[in-house]
Protein backbone atom coordinates (compact mmCIF):
# COMPACT_ATOMS: atom_id res chain seq x y z
CA UNK A 1 0.00 0.00 0.00
CA UNK A 2 1.65 2.99 -1.27
CA UNK A 3 1.25 7.16 -1.52
CA UNK A 4 -0.23 7.64 -4.70
CA UNK A 5 2.14 10.85 -6.11
CA UNK A 6 1.52 13.95 -7.77
CA UNK A 7 4.36 16.03 -8.95
CA UNK A 8 3.34 20.22 -7.98
CA UNK A 9 5.21 22.87 -10.02
CA UNK A 10 8.10 23.37 -7.16
CA UNK A 11 10.78 21.21 -7.05
CA UNK A 12 10.43 18.51 -3.89
CA UNK A 13 6.76 19.80 -2.91
CA UNK A 14 4.63 16.98 -3.60
CA UNK A 15 1.00 16.06 -3.02
CA UNK A 16 0.41 12.06 -1.48
CA UNK A 17 -2.64 10.47 -1.51
CA UNK A 18 -3.14 7.58 1.06
CA UNK A 19 -4.61 4.39 -0.18
CA UNK A 20 -7.48 2.81 1.63
CA UNK A 21 -7.98 -0.91 2.48
CA UNK A 22 -11.52 -1.35 4.06
CA UNK A 23 -13.37 -4.28 4.82
CA UNK A 24 -15.75 -5.26 7.45
CA UNK A 25 -14.12 -4.28 10.43
CA UNK A 26 -13.34 -0.45 8.81
CA UNK A 27 -10.46 0.43 7.14
CA UNK A 28 -6.49 0.95 7.49
CA UNK A 29 -4.58 3.41 5.52
CA UNK A 30 -0.68 4.06 6.06
CA UNK A 31 -0.27 7.62 7.46
CA UNK A 32 4.09 7.23 7.04
CA UNK A 33 6.48 5.52 5.08
CA UNK A 34 10.00 6.13 5.61
CA UNK A 35 11.01 4.06 2.36
CA UNK A 36 8.78 5.75 0.15
CA UNK A 37 9.13 9.27 1.48
CA UNK A 38 13.20 8.66 1.46
CA UNK A 39 12.74 7.77 -2.14
CA UNK A 40 11.25 11.47 -2.35
CA UNK A 41 13.75 12.93 -0.64
CA UNK A 42 12.74 12.98 2.92
CA UNK A 43 16.21 11.65 4.01
CA UNK A 44 16.31 12.23 7.99
CA UNK A 45 14.46 10.42 10.41
CA UNK A 46 11.61 11.95 11.55
CA UNK A 47 12.01 14.05 14.53
CA UNK A 48 9.13 15.28 15.89
CA UNK A 49 5.02 14.67 15.20
CA UNK A 50 2.30 17.24 16.22
CA UNK A 51 -1.04 17.83 16.21
CA UNK A 52 -2.76 20.74 15.25
CA UNK A 53 -6.47 20.75 16.22
CA UNK A 54 -8.09 24.53 14.48
CA UNK A 55 -11.58 25.93 15.12
CA UNK A 56 -13.55 28.28 13.04
CA UNK A 57 -13.77 28.51 9.39
CA UNK A 58 -11.31 30.98 8.20
CA UNK A 59 -8.72 30.32 10.98
CA UNK A 60 -5.32 30.91 9.59
CA UNK A 61 -1.98 29.44 10.49
CA UNK A 62 1.53 30.29 8.61
CA UNK A 63 3.41 30.83 6.71
CA UNK A 64 5.67 29.18 9.18
CA UNK A 65 9.37 27.75 8.16
CA UNK A 66 12.58 27.23 10.26
CA UNK A 67 16.08 28.25 9.00
CA UNK A 68 19.48 26.59 8.40
CA UNK A 69 21.20 24.88 10.38
CA UNK A 70 17.37 23.52 11.71
CA UNK A 71 15.81 23.42 8.26
CA UNK A 72 12.93 20.99 8.24
CA UNK A 73 11.12 19.11 6.00
CA UNK A 74 7.79 18.53 6.72
CA UNK A 75 4.25 15.78 5.81
CA UNK A 76 1.36 17.66 6.65
CA UNK A 77 -1.97 15.37 6.65
CA UNK A 78 -5.44 16.30 7.66
CA UNK A 79 -7.12 13.55 9.49
CA UNK A 80 -10.59 15.80 10.24
CA UNK A 81 -11.85 18.60 8.58
CA UNK A 82 -10.57 20.67 5.10
CA UNK A 83 -8.21 22.77 4.72
CA UNK A 84 -6.42 24.72 1.92
CA UNK A 85 -2.54 23.65 2.51
CA UNK A 86 0.28 26.30 0.75
CA UNK A 87 3.97 25.80 0.37
CA UNK A 88 6.37 28.92 -0.78
CA UNK A 89 9.69 28.02 -2.27
CA UNK A 90 12.16 30.43 -0.42
CA UNK A 91 15.41 28.59 -1.31
CA UNK A 92 17.95 30.28 -3.09
CA UNK A 93 18.61 29.80 -6.26
CA UNK A 94 15.59 27.60 -7.03
CA UNK A 95 13.96 27.94 -10.37
CA UNK A 96 10.69 28.24 -8.62
CA UNK A 97 11.83 31.06 -5.81
CA UNK A 98 8.57 33.14 -4.56
CA UNK A 99 6.10 30.47 -6.32
CA UNK A 100 3.76 28.73 -4.10
CA UNK A 101 1.13 25.67 -4.38
CA UNK A 102 -2.34 25.74 -2.71
CA UNK A 103 -3.60 21.99 -2.07
CA UNK A 104 -6.59 21.18 -0.86
CA UNK A 105 -6.47 18.41 1.83
CA UNK A 106 -9.24 17.07 3.73
CA UNK A 107 -10.29 13.71 5.70
CA UNK A 108 -12.70 12.67 2.63
CA UNK A 109 -9.18 13.03 0.49
CA UNK A 110 -6.38 11.61 2.30
CA UNK A 111 -4.23 14.06 0.58
CA UNK A 112 -1.06 15.05 2.52
CA UNK A 113 1.30 17.53 1.14
CA UNK A 114 5.38 16.47 1.54
CA UNK A 115 6.98 19.73 1.92
CA UNK A 116 10.63 20.24 1.49
CA UNK A 117 13.66 22.37 3.67
CA UNK A 118 13.50 25.57 2.70
CA UNK A 119 10.04 26.13 1.60
CA UNK A 120 7.09 27.84 3.68
CA UNK A 121 4.23 26.28 5.00
CA UNK A 122 0.67 27.64 6.08
CA UNK A 123 -2.72 27.07 5.59
CA UNK A 124 -6.03 27.80 6.32
CA UNK A 125 -9.38 26.00 7.65
CA UNK A 126 -12.56 25.76 5.47
CA UNK A 127 -14.29 23.76 7.64
CA UNK A 128 -15.57 24.32 11.24
CA UNK A 129 -13.18 22.56 12.54
CA UNK A 130 -9.91 20.52 11.09
CA UNK A 131 -7.13 18.22 12.52
CA UNK A 132 -3.95 18.25 11.09
CA UNK A 133 -1.13 15.52 11.34
CA UNK A 134 3.01 16.83 11.13
CA UNK A 135 5.90 14.90 10.44
CA UNK A 136 8.80 16.73 11.18
CA UNK A 137 12.69 15.75 10.09
CA UNK A 138 13.98 18.33 12.78
CA UNK A 139 12.60 19.35 16.40
CA UNK A 140 11.35 22.79 16.72
CA UNK A 141 14.20 24.79 17.43
CA UNK A 142 12.86 28.14 18.69
CA UNK A 143 15.77 30.76 17.61
CA UNK A 144 15.46 29.29 14.20
CA UNK A 145 11.83 30.13 13.59
CA UNK A 146 11.05 32.17 10.58
CA UNK A 147 8.39 32.91 7.94
CA UNK A 148 6.34 35.22 5.72
CA UNK A 149 3.27 36.87 6.09
CA UNK A 150 0.07 35.09 4.74
CA UNK A 151 -1.32 38.33 3.07
CA UNK A 152 2.25 39.40 1.35
CA UNK A 153 1.43 40.88 -1.94
CA UNK A 154 3.84 39.92 -3.77
CA UNK A 155 3.09 35.71 -3.17
CA UNK A 156 -0.82 36.68 -4.09
CA UNK A 157 -1.85 33.95 -2.23
CA UNK A 158 -5.89 33.70 -2.54
CA UNK A 159 -7.13 32.14 0.65
CA UNK A 160 -10.55 31.19 0.53
CA UNK A 161 -11.98 32.53 3.11
CA UNK A 162 -11.05 36.18 5.19
CA UNK A 163 -8.46 35.00 7.59
CA UNK A 164 -9.38 34.82 11.49
CA UNK A 165 -7.97 33.73 14.57
CA UNK A 166 -4.28 35.09 13.12
CA UNK A 167 -1.62 35.06 15.86
CA UNK A 168 0.72 37.75 16.95
CA UNK A 169 3.63 36.13 15.87
CA UNK A 170 1.67 35.43 11.98
CA UNK A 171 0.70 39.23 11.92
CA UNK A 172 4.43 40.15 12.74
CA UNK A 173 5.83 37.67 10.60
CA UNK A 174 8.30 39.02 7.88
CA UNK A 175 7.43 40.29 4.35
CA UNK A 176 8.53 37.94 1.22
CA UNK A 177 11.04 40.71 0.09
CA UNK A 178 12.43 40.71 3.40
CA UNK A 179 14.00 37.41 2.39
CA UNK A 180 16.20 38.88 -0.61
CA UNK A 181 17.07 36.00 -2.97
CA UNK A 182 16.62 33.67 -0.38
CA UNK A 183 17.21 31.01 2.42
CA UNK A 184 20.95 29.29 1.67
CA UNK A 185 20.42 25.69 2.49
Amino acid sequence: MKFEVVDTQIEGVKILERQLVGDLRGSFSRLFCFEQLHALGWDKPVAQTNLSQNHGAGTLRGLHLQLPPHAEMKFVQVLEGYVLDVAVDLRRGSATYGDHIAAELSAENRRGLLIPDGCAHGFQVVSEEATLLYHHSAAYHPESESGVRFDDCDLNINWPLPPINLSARDVELPSFASFGDGVDL
